[in-house]
């Protein structure tokens, strides 16, 4: 190779081949003035100019590119471990930025930092086995399904518990294993996943429907394994860029750490945080899931949280029907508390983000501010004097200033290019009194000024929301840096969006408000009132949101198949069948002697045992019983096998009956009754087995019941993507019969007692029940849109 002048010996390029870099990635170094200064001093510094080998030199690379600008005091010291080879690997050395991140300019004690970076620590190959065979016996079933695309989880899992494992070994065994139990790889298995472009959050139109196959999800593998442990919060995990002054590395200070997991004992905290300004949906119980979830999986607490900034949407009735969901939920609260708890807080601190420089009373409109934010223009009061915006502030407090013409604003960054930075508004004028805190108050904090604070003084460790809120990591981790208080890890997750329905509060207090649906209990919504009501249950619902994962995988709608796949599996478990007839049309047995009443045994569980006498109920079969007319067809045919003249069923848990004879109205058109006669030594063997209901004595009606059945509440996948969204809805989402019967053994049945009614669907017994009349609600059918079904 013929090199130039400019790169002969001791020029940067042959310095960097020197330790182990290949060639492009040092011609690409040098194209980039920063890294190579800052490889080339680091070269220097471990006193490697005449080389090093591949190992060493990657990680002085990683040295150059990624050590922490707040430490680097500590470097020299750093790379003395590097080219002692007691930091030997990536692992190690990403360990050592976070320790010195959070360390700084501070002094260290060298034990502690060994510790944390693992020094001296020795894996063997029989500790890496025997991981890596107990992460396979956990997963196992995700393995079988997902094959050799698990492989980076698997790897990660290994990892968690190994940090300081070779990671050349890791992949060996997890390889062979995989290899073992799997066998070769298949053409399937070497397909990448086909990519699809990422379209704008913002165009709900484009949002892709998620789970073409609503077939169970692996539930195997713990969601709650991508969270760190509370003792891990000094790393360095945002950065808040600003336009006019260095990058925030957001990160606890060993101090700080140290005393709240002194106050915590080092559990894990976690909250959720409703606002009581409407009634919980099922994307909430996603959010329930995470956070009371990881706090239960990690022996920790969780907060129930009402976020009341807001006097002038919060009700009573919200807050306690949370509370009441919450704990049906199946999730128990470490603690109940109130944003309003904090007001005085809030206030004092509030206080103090103005001595400091940091926040200013305002008096723009919320035009003006609009306008100003889209401009990036500062307020013409955000430089007023310190005093002038205590003293104003101080007369907002005492209700000195009309309600809109003073509010106090964060000093933040006005030439941010996160609008989240615009001097958000920390506490508003309104003269309303709280349903929580009363009329103490004139002045009520904003979200975004709260949130965060209320986090820290509660010793949350992980405070984790949903993506919509991640672009205000930024103001979150400003506020709590500028107040110098401890701040807690924060995760966003994506949203959990259903088909078939709508889930902004605006649009679900539309549909209440204007009577478009029976209530916020309305069986055909998706709060998690009316999945009650329809009989759905908490651990469908929780299995629903375990099974789709915690990802930050946005712009996705699952099929609402998959949850009803889950809520029958709920209920084929735990739903005793039953029977009842929709539709009846009349059959009289004409061989069977009147006032003759038969007491037939009939299954509860398709598996009963004959042993078992709670495991049947008793059926009466008389010479009046009544099938669904959609079980009798003037016409047979080969694919049928329903009832039809001259053709037998089979009764079920009864007997053979054949149409001898078919009863015309008036018309010679309707149906009044059907005459048969029924098999009493059962030896004819009909291909179809239909359900039935019989007079329980003679010319006694069969126990009449109300039967709701519910249907998705919009024909479209997205209403929201129709501009006239209200014109989607299903005019046949709630229909309601009347007069269908059922057998005597339901009249005891009580409300929310859910049964299987054969060949038709799961239901559940509704509030508007009376002693005289029961209602049952349809909470799902047997079988999905994919022909799979309970037995």
């Amino acid at each position: 190779m013929e090199v130039k002048e400019e790169e002969s010996s001791g020029t940067p390029l042959e310095l960097f081949l020197k330790i182990g870099l290949d060639e492009r990635t040092a011609r690409n170094t040098i194209a980039n003035n920063k890294v190579t200064n800052n490889l080339t001093a680091v070269i220097h510094e471990a006193g490697v100019t005449e080389g090093c080998n591949r190992t060493i030199g990657n990680l002085l690379y990683m040295v150059a590119t990624k050590h922490p600008a707040n430490a680097l005091i500590h470097r020299p010291t750093l790379l003395g471990y590097i080219v002692s080879a007691k930091i030997k690997t990536p692992a190690q050395l990403e360990a050592a930025f976070s320790f010195l991140s959070s360390t700084a300019s501070e002094s260290f004690e060298l034990k502690e930092f060994e510790e944390a970076c693992g020094v001296g620590v020795e894996v063997s190959e029989e500790d890496i086995e025997q991981t890596v065979n107990e992460v396979f016996k956990q997963n196992k079933g995700s393995i079988l399904e997902l094959r050799y695309r698990i492989n980076g989880d698997l790897f990660g899992h290994v990892r968690k518990r190994l940090p300081w494992a070779d990671p050349k070994i890791v992949k060996k065994l997890i390889d062979a294993k995989l290899y073992e139990l799997l066998g070769e790889r298949t053409a399937a298995d070497n397909e990448k996943p086909s990519k699809q472009k990422k379209e704008k959050p913002a165009k709900v139109e484009d949002k892709k429907v998620a789970d073409e196959n609503p077939v169970q999800p692996s539930e195997d593998l713990n969601p709650f394994l991508i969270f760190p442990n509370p003792e891990e919060n000094f790393k360095v995990h945002t950065e808040v860029f600003f336009s006019d002054r260095p990058v925030l590395r957001c990160c606890n200070t060993k101090e700080v750490l140290d005393k709240h997991l002194k106050r915590t004992s080092g559990k894990v905290y976690t909250r959720f945080p409703p606002e009581p300004n409407g009634y919980l949906h099922i994307g909430h119980a996603k959010a329930m899931f995470v956070s009371f979830g990881l706090a239960k999986e990690r022996g920790g607490c969780c907060y129930l949280r009402y976020d009341d900034t807001n006097p002038e949407a919060e009700k009573k009735e919200y807050i306690d029907h949370i509370e009441e969901i919450v704990e049906w939920m199946g999730w128990k609260p470490f603690k109940i508390t109130y944003t309003s708890d904090y007001f005085q807080e809030l206030y004092e601190l509030a206080v103090e983000l103005i001595r400091r420089g940091h926040a200013y009373v305002d008096h723009q409109t919320p035009e003006e501010i609009k306008d100003y934010r889209e401009k990036k223009m500062d307020s013409p009061w955000r430089d007023r004097p310190i005093a002038e915006s205590l003293k104003l502030f101080e007369e907002m407090r005492l209700g000195m200033i009309e309600e809109g013409k003073a509010t106090l604003r964060m000093k933040q960054d006005m030439q941010s290019d996160n609008g989240n930075m615009y001097d958000l508004i920390a506490y508003r004028i309104k003269f309303t009194p709280h349903p929580h805190s009363g009329d103490k108050w004139c002045i009520y904090p904003s979200y975004d000024y709260a949130h965060c604070i209320v986090d820290s003084l509660e010793d949350i460790t992980h405070s984790l929301c949903t993506l919509e809120f991640e672009t205000r990591r930024a103001s979150y981790y400003w506020l709590l840096h500028v107040l110098d208080l401890y701040q807690p890890y924060v995760w966003e997750y994506s949203r959990l969006n259903v088909t078939n329905t709508v889930m902004s509060k605006r649009k679900l207090n539309f549909l209440v408000t204007n009577k478009h649906v029976d209530g916020w209990d309305d069986p055909r919504l998706m709060t998690l009132a009316g999945l009650k009501r329809r009989g759905v249950t908490s651990t469908a619902i929780n299995a629903f949101v375990r099974g789709i994962g915690i990802t930050r995988s946005d712009c996705s709608t699952i099929r609402l198949e998959r949850l009803e796949y889950h809520i029958r599996e709920e209920l084929n478990r735990t739903a005793p069948r039953t029977l009842v007839v929709l539709q009846p049309l009349k059959v009289v047995v004409t061989n069977l002697e009147s006032g003759l009443v038969m007491d037939l045994d009939a299954k509860k569980w398709p598996d009963a045992s004959t042993e078992d006498s709670s495991a049947f109920y008793k059926v009466p079969f008389s010479r009046v019983v009544y099938i669904e007319q959609s079980d009798f067809r003037m016409k047979d045919s080969k694919d049928y096998y329903g009832l039809a003249p001259g053709k037998s069923v089979l009764l079920r848990y009864a007997f053979p009956i054949k149409c001898t004879e078919v009863v015309l109205a008036d018309d010679n058109k309707s149906i009044v009754e059907i005459r048969a006669e029924y098999d009493p030594s059962k030896k004819t063997k009909p291909k179809g087995v239909i359900h039935w209901v019989a007079e329980p004595s003679r010319e006694v009606d069969p126990l009449s019941i109300e039967v709701r059945l519910f249907d998705k509440l919009f024909n479209s996948e997205n209403p929201a993507e129709h501009e006239d969204w209200l014109s989607d809805v299903n005019l046949q989402s709630k229909v309601v019969i009347s007069g269908a019967y059922a057998v005597p053994s339901l009249r005891d049945a009580a409300m929310g007692d859910r049964f299987q009614f054969e060949r038709l669907g799961y239901f559940v017994v509704d509030k508007d029940s009376t002693p005289e009349r029961l209602v049952f609600n349809r909470t799902v059918t047997l079988r999905d849109s994919y022909g799979k079904s309970g037995k």
